[in-house]
């Protein structure tokens, strides 16, 4: 007889413990355990409305696939009305059945509403109120034993007041109450125990306050019954790995905005009901595995998958790499053929293709690191953010970034002032020109890598993101990095931004009105119908590249959150525009390179039509080319002397020659 209970015993705990085991069962990143079975199935297919795994596990409790408990309590917070919520109790009950309550507070049967009445403490009302919501109001402190006489209260919502200190007995006596919303205070600090009678709570939220860290001991070790449980946005730093042990039967845990420095599985591993987890970032995901639905599942640019979530990325990565090392190399190499007049001109040139073909490098890269991680991102994403690899590789785009732009900077005032001021002896020197180029690179070295050297400082200020690239700052930067970030994109590049397009209109408009001044108006539109042509698409460039970047950056500013899929266009599509047309812009269609070119094919078409004997000679040395207008095309005027009336034809003509060398 004994045998039967020792059997019924073994029956009960087997059943209880089976699922637990079962949601052990090893399934990869993004895919949960149907249950009892060894099934795992990618998370898209939870509550999709089909038993995919045919015990209906995956389409149970989905009333959360959304992150209802947030939703509801912005809900609770800015538009309930009883009348809203219990149509039917409030139609039965009408009439007030509170005894005591004052005089401003909306009573419907045993429900009392004193929101947005200047509370500043909680009122006294009889025993027997069952839903009490005090939101929006004034109180600033929960006194001990402030609701212990309500034993039937149910549903307690103080949100949306100015409370900043709660003692250890202020919910003592609550022993009924199923949810209590605490979102949108000033609480500091919430001391061991002060749960400790509420062993019905279902519903938690704790969202929105300024908790920078829990107890040692479990916040919610007497709530049995806990549901959902909402801390999201504290600015908590760590979380103890034995938080959550007491809660084994709570569905969903929000821990949205919170960056948990200190993750790891054990954390999460007790929860064997968790059907819901929501994280700051989708890297977190990896730690919670037998969760049914983690989310975020991408930040935009990354996925649980890949470093790179979208195709068009991935493609975009290597063709932009390809485009932008060829090109740039391709001018590194072809730049000692062309024999310039301004040598000086073509080693900052130079100098700029070095910086720009950094920027294909570091694309080069990321498309390689995608590879490596693809299919299994999820497992690498922490370890990846915050290694040696993504510093060096961060450093290595700010420096071509930063390099590129003083270097177009100083070619811009190279210009303006051969241009505006032809006739000072302005421009710089050989001497001078490699001393700007060196300190031009030495700067871009001081500010790629400063934030390398202080890691408590600055913080991972390269691996916020998949990509290593610094764009916009977050809660989790310091306050020395937030001004680093800005100084850099709204100091330097701002500043550089606006040099370039104030001269290079103020050159435009000088060619303009020396045309004028000069009488040669009929001559001089088409040259400069190409030179605006030219100007404009190094101003509009420039600024296709750069205008993103400094809205995204004042917006970061004001806090405004910004979408992942925003920030991966601005780094994989926008940020390298620059990198990529340079080549183009400066060296590939200008006038000596054209030249070059079409000397190489006649020369070409001269070799093929040589006779047997080949003695007979090519028309000219090729791959030598003066950098300037081709001789036959200049004015007729121009190439015999000529005496000047006054010195503004003369200004002109030189701003012409200057202008000439340039294009």
């Amino acid at each position: 007889m004994t045998s039967h209970p020792v059997f019924l015993y073994i029956l009960i705990f087997g059943k209880y413990f089976a699922p637990g085991r079962a949601q052990n069962a090893p399934c990869d990143l993004g895919y949960f355990p149907c249950g009892n079975t060894t099934k795992c199935l990618p998370q898209q297919l939870q509550c999709n409305g089909v038993d995919d795994c045919e015990n209906h596990v995956d389409e149970d409790n989905c009333g959360d696939i959304n992150g209802w408990s947030t939703q509801f309590d912005r809900y609770y917070g800015n538009n309930y009305k009883m009348t809203s919520l219990y149509p039917s109790i409030v139609a039965e009950t009408s009439e007030c059945l509170v005894g005591s309550a004052p005089m401003q507070c909306i009573c419907q049967g045993l429900e009392l509403e004193c929101d947005e009445i200047n509370l500043r403490a909680v009122p006294s009302v009889s025993s027997n109120v069952t839903f009490m919501s005090l939101r929006r109001n004034l109180i600033r402190k929960l006194p001990p034993n402030v609701f212990k006489r309500y034993h039937g209260l149910q549903t307690l919502c103080l949100q949306n007041n100015k409370i900043r200190s709660v003692s250890v007995y202020a919910f003592r006596g609550l022993y009924s109450l199923t949810k209590l919303y605490l979102s949108h205070n000033r609480i500091t600090l919430l001391k061991p125990g002060v749960f400790e009678d509420l062993h019905r709570l279902e519903w938690l939220v704790l969202m929105n306050n300024i908790l920078t860290r829990l107890p040692d001991k479990s916040l919610c070790q007497h709530m049995p019954r806990l549901h959902w449980l909402n801390l999201s946005y504290n600015p908590i730093q760590t979380i103890q790995a034995n938080q959550f042990d007491n809660l084994i039967k709570l569905k969903s845990l929000s821990l949205e905005g919170i960056e948990i420095s200190n993750i790891q599985q054990r954390m999460f591993r007790p929860l064997m009901n968790l059907s819901y987890i929501y994280f700051k970032r989708f890297q977190y995901c990896g730690y919670a595995p037998h969760v049914r639905i983690c989310k975020p599942n991408t930040d935009g640019l990354s996925s649980l998958e890949d470093l790179l979530a979208s195709i068009i990325q991935r493609v975009f990565v290597w063709v932009v790499s390809a485009v932008t090392c060829f090109g740039n190399i391709f001018v590194i190499c072809m730049r000692p053929y062309i024999r310039s007049e301004n040598k000086l001109h073509a080693m900052s040139i130079i100098s700029l293709c070095c910086a720009d073909c950094l920027m294909g490098i570091y694309l080069f890269v990321i498309g390689a690191f995608d590879l490596k991680f693809r299919g299994e991102y999820n497992k690498h994403a922490q370890l990846w953010m915050e290694s040696i690899h993504c510093q060096l590789l961060g450093s290595l785009a700010i420096l071509s970034t930063e390099v590129s732009v003083l270097l177009l900077t100083f070619l811009t005032l190279e210009k303006y002032i051969c241009i505006v001021y032809p006739f000072r002896c302005l421009r710089p020197g050989k001497c001078r020109t490699i001393t700007v180029l060196i300190l031009i690179w030495i700067i871009g070295v001081i500010v790629a890598f400063i934030p390398l050297s202080n890691k408590e400082f600055f913080k991972n200020y390269y691996g916020t993101n998949g990509v290593c690239f610094p764009l916009h700052s977050e809660d989790a930067e310091s306050t020395g990095a937030q001004i680093y970030s800005v100084a850099i994109f709204l100091g330097i590049n701002l500043a550089a931004f606006i040099i370039i397009v104030f001269s290079y209109g103020s050159m435009f408009y000088s060619i303009h009105q020396s045309a004028i001044t000069a009488n040669e108006i009929r001559n001089q539109v088409k040259k400069e119908m190409i030179l605006a042509k030219r100007f404009f698409f190094i101003v509009f460039t420039d600024a296709l590249c750069w205008i993103p970047i400094f809205i995204l950056k004042f917006l970061s500013l004001l806090q405004v959150e910004i979408p992942g899929t925003i920030t991966s266009w601005v780094v994989i599509f926008i940020l390298p525009i620059n990198s990529a047309l340079n080549p183009i812009l400066y060296t590939l269609t200008t006038r000596p390179f054209k030249e070059m070119i079409h000397q190489f094919w006649y020369n070409y078409r001269q070799r093929r039509s040589i006779d047997s004997k080949r003695s007979q000679k090519t028309y000219a040395p090729s791959f030598i080319w003066v950098e300037m207008w081709p001789m036959q095309e200049m004015p007729t005027e121009l190439m015999e002397p000529v005496l000047f009336a006054d010195s503004s034809e003369l200004s002109l003509i030189s701003q012409s020659t200057k202008l000439n060398s340039y294009s």
